[in-house]
């Protein structure tokens, strides 16, 4: 039995499939806060965020006639603002730390024993995720805060798990050097 949230969220994308100006207007409503939220910490930029959210909304509501309803909407818009960002930062010639393989020793032990890290508010946190490198900042975001996992950032940056995992340990330490210079930590 589907819950009246989906029930909704099928009607308005239905509607909008079907040229609705308002069905449209109203999707936009529900989630332009939240994927200008996703936006925002990857690009660090507001008005960065801003330009991917337009776009990806432009390029949803052009593409909507090909989505299945497989997933949910806001779980395909995620996708398409959260690519769209990555894009944006690649464009911007961002390099990534790629490791030789004598680095890549104890990285899952390491990643268990930072998984022991002290509990930080969120806004301080936050302002100093703003200070961490491009690469780092968002290696952090997909795996903390949009919950994918290493082989998906993997997939969504081009680069290799390994970098994924090595790139979201150092982002911890820079982190928590960020936190202690704060006196946070």
């Amino acid at each position: 039995m589907e819950t009246p949230f989906i029930d909704k969220h099928y009607k308005l994308v239905t509607e909008c499939k079907q040229g609705s100006k308002k069905a449209c207007f109203e999707l936009y409503r529900l989630y332009a806060k939240a994927m200008l939220n996703v936006a925002f910490r990857i690009l660090n930029d507001m008005n960065e965020a801003e330009d991917v959210l337009q776009e990806a909304f432009v390029d949803a509501f052009n593409k909507l006639k090909d989505f299945r309803q497989e997933t949910t909407f806001g779980l395909w818009l995620k996708q398409i603002v959260i690519n769209k960002s990555i894009n944006l930062l690649r464009k911007r010639r961002l390099e990534w730390v790629e490791l030789e393989n004598d680095q890549l020793e104890n990285i899952a032990e390491a990643e268990e024993n930072d998984d022991e890290d002290i509990q930080y508010r969120v806004v301080q946190v936050k302002e100093a995720m703003q200070q961490l490198p491009e690469g780092y900042r968002v290696v952090l975001s997909l795996y903390l805060l949009e919950g994918y996992d290493h082989e998906e950032i993997a997939q969504i940056l081009s680069i290799s798990e390994n970098t994924s995992r090595t790139q979201f340990l150092r982002a911890k330490r820079k982190l928590n050097e960020v936190l202690k210079i704060k006196g946070v930590a």
